[in-house]
């Protein structure tokens, strides 16, 4: 025990010797260096750009789910891991992204999806990425309108998905409603198909964001099953913000067999990449330049560069994206790869903040260890000019002189013991000079009062 409390004596001893100050100063440097060196591990592992994010898709087959593909092989490059989280479609990828419970970062969202009920507060846009057309199949006689679909039998989609939110708007608006005789059903696509083309259903309401672009070519090459015409398309619009007009031209799907026969007009929203509100800036812009690489070339309803597009709707634009689309990635993650961009931002986010701690905690030590010093001298002062005072006392006898020689005694031998560095000799010698000062004026000056006695008793 006693070895181990000698090591630690000189290990301060040590220290107090490198500080050139007081063991308690001495530890306090110590601490505060540590604790400057602690808060810099600390950031470095806890504040790096993520390599991981999170994205509800839609089911297998669906474009959402194709999107989060493509997203994950160009993300993968950069040394990015891009999870795919499967969903039932747009509006339970809301639900997903409004949870604090569920772990998701981002996910594909349709325009017109967000609702009351659901909290999207924490919630921002990454901008448009794409069209998404409702398809409408139906059996039977050619249909103008809407509300010539009341009374029949319709597929909405399930209940997560983005066909169900807007059939169920677009039905409404036509006083389509249920208990009017229409049945809705919420079956699946595929279930949905069959029962079509088995005519256990009269209609099909679709979107390719919960349902496979396979499936909705099927139904386009069956001779009598026909694709809603929305002439009423630019009402529509007007009506509903977040919807597009779309132009399918004539013979897009197929030249040869010419399919479709005529040209129609589709209604659908925009896709939005919507991301909780604490996404790291630099996924942020890995996240648009992937959705540039998918999205940015020319489609049936869309033209090249049109997408990723900052289209505000129900969700606000991130800072991050709108910095994005004025400037491009941020400087580090445009110049250098990920990882050496990741290396270089999680070192400047580490030692930034420390320097801001350490340089004035650095600052203010020496002018507290100063005052420090100053005053371990400077109190012996006090003493010092107490006894001069006394000296001058004209009432000042033999005992009290002796008195005042071994207060003068007592304060030499107390400045004999302070430690102090180089640098505040001058004080210290000044001391011991005054104290030298003092004791020669009192003997002097007693001195003179015996000899002023004895020449007025003589």
């Amino acid at each position: 025990m006693a070895a181990k409390s000698n090591f630690l004596a000189g290990r301060l001893m040590k220290l107090q010797a490198f500080f050139g100050g007081s063991l308690l100063l001495s530890t306090g440097m110590c601490l505060l260096i540590g604790a400057a060196l602690g808060l810099a591990a600390l950031l470095f592992f806890y504040t790096g750009t993520p390599t991981t994010i999170t994205i509800a898709s839609g089911p297998p087959g669906s474009s959402f789910r194709k999107y989060a593909e493509q997203y994950q092989k160009i993300l993968r490059n950069e040394g990015i891991t891009l999870n795919i989280l499967p969903s039932e479609g747009s509006l339970d990828n809301l639900h997903k992204l409004a949870d604090p419970r569920m772990t998701v970062d981002v996910g594909f969202v349709l325009g017109g999806d967000a609702v009351d009920s659901i909290k999207t507060d924490d919630l921002q846009s990454l901008g448009s990425v794409a069209y998404q057309p409702l398809m409408v199949f139906y059996r039977g006689k050619p249909k103008n309108l809407l509300s010539d679909f009341k009374g029949e039998r319709l597929v909405i989609g399930e209940s997560g998905s983005g066909a169900h939110m807007l059939a169920l708007a677009l039905l409404k608006a036509n006083d389509v409603l249920p208990g009017d005789g229409t049945t809705f059903d919420q079956s699946a696509v595929t279930d949905a198909v069959t029962a079509l083309l088995e005519n256990r259903v009269d209609a099909l309401f679709v979107m390719s964001d919960s349902a496979s672009t396979d499936v909705m070519r099927k139904l386009i090459y069956v001779p009598d099953v026909h694709l809603f015409n929305f002439s009423q398309a630019d009402a529509y619009t007007r009506r509903f913000s977040y919807l597009n007009k779309l132009e399918m031209p004539k013979g897009a799907f197929d030249f040869g067999k010419d399919i479709p026969a005529e040209e129609l007009t589709l209604l659908g929203p925009t896709v939005e990449l919507i991301a909780r509100d604490n996404l790291h800036p630099a996924l942020s812009d890995f996240l648009i330049d992937a959705a540039q690489q998918v999205h940015g070339n020319p489609g049936m309803f869309k033209k090249r560069g049109e997408f990723p597009a900052p289209l505000e709707h129900e969700f606000r634009i991130s800072p991050d994206a709108t910095r994005y689309y004025a400037s491009g990635k941020s400087y580090l993650y445009r110049t250098f790869p990920f990882w050496l961009a990741r290396l270089i931002n999680r070192i400047v986010v580490a030692i930034v903040p420390v320097f801001l701690v350490l340089i004035p905690g650095l600052k203010i030590i020496p002018g507290i260890y100063r005052w420090r010093m100053q005053s371990r001298i400077y109190r012996w002062y006090r003493e010092l000019l107490e006894v001069e005072r006394d000296a001058f006392d004209a009432s000042v006898d033999e005992r009290t002189r002796d008195e005042l020689l071994g207060k003068l005694q007592h304060i030499e031998e107390s400045v004999k013991n302070i430690r102090v560095p180089a640098a505040f000799a001058d004080l210290f010698y000044g001391l011991r000079q005054h104290i030298v000062f003092v004791r020669d004026l009192l003997i002097s000056e007693h001195a003179a009062k015996v000899s002023q006695v004895q020449e007025m008793q003589s």
